[in-house]
Protein backbone atom coordinates (compact mmCIF):
# COMPACT_ATOMS: atom_id res chain seq x y z
CA UNK A 1 0.00 0.00 0.00
CA UNK A 2 1.60 3.23 -1.46
CA UNK A 3 0.45 6.24 0.37
CA UNK A 4 0.46 8.46 -2.38
CA UNK A 5 -2.43 5.96 -4.10
CA UNK A 6 -4.50 6.08 -0.73
CA UNK A 7 -8.00 6.99 -0.81
CA UNK A 8 -8.26 10.10 1.51
CA UNK A 9 -11.64 8.30 3.21
CA UNK A 10 -10.67 4.78 4.67
CA UNK A 11 -14.76 3.99 4.21
CA UNK A 12 -13.46 3.62 1.10
CA UNK A 13 -10.47 1.55 1.33
CA UNK A 14 -12.76 -0.44 3.08
CA UNK A 15 -15.23 -1.22 0.93
CA UNK A 16 -12.94 -1.82 -1.96
CA UNK A 17 -11.25 -4.52 0.05
CA UNK A 18 -14.76 -5.92 1.09
CA UNK A 19 -15.73 -6.47 -2.72
CA UNK A 20 -12.32 -8.40 -2.76
CA UNK A 21 -12.98 -10.80 0.02
CA UNK A 22 -16.67 -11.13 -1.63
CA UNK A 23 -14.15 -11.81 -5.18
CA UNK A 24 -12.07 -14.00 -3.51
CA UNK A 25 -15.17 -16.22 -2.38
CA UNK A 26 -14.43 -16.31 1.34
CA UNK A 27 -16.83 -17.87 4.04
CA UNK A 28 -18.99 -15.84 5.67
CA UNK A 29 -17.13 -12.36 4.41
CA UNK A 30 -18.96 -10.44 7.08
CA UNK A 31 -17.94 -12.17 10.09
CA UNK A 32 -15.98 -9.85 12.35
CA UNK A 33 -14.37 -10.00 16.24
CA UNK A 34 -16.04 -8.17 18.41
CA UNK A 35 -13.84 -7.06 21.88
CA UNK A 36 -15.64 -5.54 24.53
CA UNK A 37 -14.80 -5.10 28.53
CA UNK A 38 -17.36 -4.40 31.41
CA UNK A 39 -17.04 -1.65 33.53
CA UNK A 40 -13.77 -3.40 35.45
CA UNK A 41 -12.21 -3.88 32.36
CA UNK A 42 -12.59 -7.63 32.21
CA UNK A 43 -12.32 -7.87 28.00
CA UNK A 44 -14.66 -10.52 25.99
CA UNK A 45 -14.73 -11.07 22.02
CA UNK A 46 -16.70 -12.98 20.08
CA UNK A 47 -17.61 -13.87 16.31
CA UNK A 48 -20.74 -11.29 15.25
CA UNK A 49 -21.71 -10.61 11.56
CA UNK A 50 -21.34 -6.86 10.11
CA UNK A 51 -24.80 -6.05 8.59
CA UNK A 52 -24.13 -2.70 7.23
CA UNK A 53 -21.67 -0.08 7.79
CA UNK A 54 -21.11 4.19 6.09
CA UNK A 55 -19.57 7.38 7.80
CA UNK A 56 -21.63 6.66 11.11
CA UNK A 57 -20.43 3.11 11.80
CA UNK A 58 -20.22 -0.84 11.88
CA UNK A 59 -23.59 -2.18 12.04
CA UNK A 60 -24.46 -5.18 13.78
CA UNK A 61 -27.29 -6.64 15.94
CA UNK A 62 -27.50 -8.74 18.97
CA UNK A 63 -29.88 -9.42 22.53
CA UNK A 64 -29.08 -6.71 24.55
CA UNK A 65 -28.99 -9.01 27.91
CA UNK A 66 -26.00 -11.04 26.61
CA UNK A 67 -22.56 -10.79 27.66
CA UNK A 68 -21.79 -8.51 24.90
CA UNK A 69 -24.70 -6.27 25.31
CA UNK A 70 -24.16 -6.05 29.18
CA UNK A 71 -20.72 -4.91 28.45
CA UNK A 72 -21.75 -2.42 26.25
CA UNK A 73 -24.28 -0.83 29.13
CA UNK A 74 -21.55 -0.20 31.15
CA UNK A 75 -18.86 0.80 28.77
CA UNK A 76 -20.01 2.01 25.33
CA UNK A 77 -16.63 1.60 23.47
CA UNK A 78 -15.43 -1.50 21.24
CA UNK A 79 -13.11 -2.94 18.76
CA UNK A 80 -13.40 -4.93 15.81
CA UNK A 81 -11.55 -7.06 13.62
CA UNK A 82 -12.30 -8.29 10.27
CA UNK A 83 -9.84 -11.55 9.99
CA UNK A 84 -9.49 -12.49 5.95
CA UNK A 85 -6.41 -14.74 6.77
CA UNK A 86 -6.52 -16.58 3.20
CA UNK A 87 -5.67 -13.12 1.54
CA UNK A 88 -3.27 -11.74 4.29
CA UNK A 89 -5.42 -9.19 5.39
CA UNK A 90 -6.73 -7.98 8.77
CA UNK A 91 -8.78 -4.54 8.93
CA UNK A 92 -9.04 -3.29 12.67
CA UNK A 93 -11.62 -0.84 14.22
CA UNK A 94 -12.26 0.97 17.20
CA UNK A 95 -14.38 3.89 18.56
CA UNK A 96 -17.55 4.41 20.78
CA UNK A 97 -20.65 2.37 20.24
CA UNK A 98 -23.95 3.76 19.66
CA UNK A 99 -27.50 2.14 19.97
CA UNK A 100 -29.70 1.80 17.15
CA UNK A 101 -32.82 3.57 17.07
CA UNK A 102 -35.92 1.04 17.33
CA UNK A 103 -37.27 1.69 13.59
CA UNK A 104 -33.46 0.76 12.35
CA UNK A 105 -33.71 -1.96 14.77
CA UNK A 106 -37.09 -3.01 13.18
CA UNK A 107 -36.48 -2.67 9.79
CA UNK A 108 -33.90 -5.15 10.02
CA UNK A 109 -35.59 -7.72 12.33
CA UNK A 110 -37.64 -7.61 9.17
CA UNK A 111 -35.25 -8.26 6.89
CA UNK A 112 -34.81 -11.91 9.18
CA UNK A 113 -36.03 -15.08 8.20
CA UNK A 114 -39.13 -16.49 10.00
CA UNK A 115 -36.91 -18.91 11.43
CA UNK A 116 -34.13 -16.50 13.13
CA UNK A 117 -36.96 -14.32 14.01
CA UNK A 118 -38.38 -17.05 16.58
CA UNK A 119 -35.13 -17.89 17.59
CA UNK A 120 -34.23 -14.61 19.10
CA UNK A 121 -37.23 -14.84 21.09
CA UNK A 122 -36.64 -18.52 22.22
CA UNK A 123 -33.43 -17.57 23.43
CA UNK A 124 -34.54 -14.30 25.14
CA UNK A 125 -31.78 -14.70 28.23
CA UNK A 126 -28.64 -15.02 25.76
CA UNK A 127 -25.60 -16.09 27.60
CA UNK A 128 -27.34 -17.38 30.42
CA UNK A 129 -27.10 -21.19 31.51
CA UNK A 130 -29.44 -23.17 30.87
CA UNK A 131 -30.65 -26.96 31.41
CA UNK A 132 -30.21 -28.98 27.93
CA UNK A 133 -31.11 -28.25 24.30
CA UNK A 134 -34.84 -29.45 24.91
CA UNK A 135 -35.52 -26.11 26.55
CA UNK A 136 -34.86 -23.96 23.36
CA UNK A 137 -36.84 -26.62 21.45
CA UNK A 138 -39.83 -26.49 23.56
CA UNK A 139 -39.64 -22.37 23.73
CA UNK A 140 -39.34 -22.49 19.79
CA UNK A 141 -42.01 -24.62 19.35
CA UNK A 142 -44.72 -22.70 21.48
CA UNK A 143 -43.43 -19.21 19.75
CA UNK A 144 -44.21 -21.36 16.52
CA UNK A 145 -47.61 -21.48 17.70
CA UNK A 146 -48.68 -18.27 18.63
CA UNK A 147 -47.02 -16.73 15.69
CA UNK A 148 -47.31 -19.18 12.80
CA UNK A 149 -45.15 -19.10 9.33
CA UNK A 150 -47.61 -17.90 7.21
CA UNK A 151 -45.49 -19.24 4.12
CA UNK A 152 -46.65 -23.09 5.85
CA UNK A 153 -50.34 -22.19 5.69
CA UNK A 154 -52.22 -24.43 3.23
CA UNK A 155 -52.87 -22.20 -0.04
CA UNK A 156 -49.56 -19.71 0.81
CA UNK A 157 -47.24 -19.04 -2.43
CA UNK A 158 -43.71 -18.74 -2.46
CA UNK A 159 -43.71 -15.51 -0.79
CA UNK A 160 -46.18 -15.27 1.50
CA UNK A 161 -47.40 -12.36 3.43
CA UNK A 162 -45.74 -11.25 6.67
CA UNK A 163 -45.87 -12.75 9.97
CA UNK A 164 -47.01 -11.33 13.31
CA UNK A 165 -43.49 -12.00 14.91
CA UNK A 166 -42.66 -8.78 16.61
CA UNK A 167 -39.48 -7.60 17.35
CA UNK A 168 -38.48 -8.11 20.69
CA UNK A 169 -37.64 -5.14 23.62
CA UNK A 170 -34.57 -7.08 24.66
CA UNK A 171 -33.09 -7.01 20.88
CA UNK A 172 -31.14 -4.31 18.80
CA UNK A 173 -28.44 -3.32 16.91
CA UNK A 174 -25.50 -0.78 17.10
CA UNK A 175 -23.18 1.19 15.39
CA UNK A 176 -19.14 1.19 16.33
CA UNK A 177 -18.28 4.26 15.21
CA UNK A 178 -14.35 4.30 14.20
CA UNK A 179 -12.28 6.56 15.90
CA UNK A 180 -9.03 4.28 14.25
CA UNK A 181 -9.73 1.88 11.18
CA UNK A 182 -6.16 0.01 10.75
CA UNK A 183 -5.49 -1.83 7.39
CA UNK A 184 -3.22 -4.80 7.36
CA UNK A 185 -1.74 -6.13 4.26
CA UNK A 186 0.94 -9.05 5.01
CA UNK A 187 4.34 -8.52 3.01
CA UNK A 188 7.67 -11.05 2.70
CA UNK A 189 10.02 -10.89 5.34
CA UNK A 190 7.26 -9.64 8.06
CA UNK A 191 7.83 -6.17 6.72
CA UNK A 192 4.13 -6.16 6.70
CA UNK A 193 1.71 -3.17 5.28
CA UNK A 194 -0.17 -1.23 8.18
CA UNK A 195 -1.91 1.71 7.47
CA UNK A 196 -4.45 3.91 9.84
CA UNK A 197 -6.47 5.85 9.62
CA UNK A 198 -7.04 8.46 12.68
CA UNK A 199 -10.72 10.46 12.84
CA UNK A 200 -11.04 13.84 14.46
CA UNK A 201 -12.53 14.76 17.42
CA UNK A 202 -16.18 13.03 17.67
CA UNK A 203 -19.32 14.44 19.49
CA UNK A 204 -21.10 12.74 22.13
CA UNK A 205 -23.52 11.08 20.09
CA UNK A 206 -20.65 10.07 17.38
CA UNK A 207 -20.38 12.47 14.79
CA UNK A 208 -18.05 14.67 13.62
CA UNK A 209 -17.15 17.57 15.21
CA UNK A 210 -16.18 19.55 11.69
CA UNK A 211 -19.02 20.96 9.83
CA UNK A 212 -19.13 18.57 7.25
CA UNK A 213 -19.83 15.17 8.68
CA UNK A 214 -18.92 13.63 5.74
CA UNK A 215 -15.70 15.31 4.60
CA UNK A 216 -13.31 12.72 3.68
CA UNK A 217 -10.63 15.41 4.98
CA UNK A 218 -11.82 14.73 9.00
CA UNK A 219 -9.23 11.75 8.59
CA UNK A 220 -5.14 11.39 9.12
CA UNK A 221 -3.49 8.54 7.44
CA UNK A 222 -0.61 7.55 8.94
CA UNK A 223 1.97 4.45 8.54
CA UNK A 224 2.51 2.25 11.26
CA UNK A 225 5.89 0.21 11.81
CA UNK A 226 4.92 -3.32 11.57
Amino acid sequence: MAEGALPADPLALFAAWFADVHAFGLPEPNAMVLATASADGVPSARTVLLKGYGPHGFRFFTNFTSDKGRDLAENPRAALVFPWHPMHRQVRVAGPVFELSRDESEAYFRTRPYGSRLGAWASEHQSGVIADRSVLERRFAELAERWPDPAAAPGAGAVAEGDAVPLPDFWGGYRVVPETIEFWQGRRDRLHDRIRYRRTALDDQGRPLDADPDAADRWVAERLSP
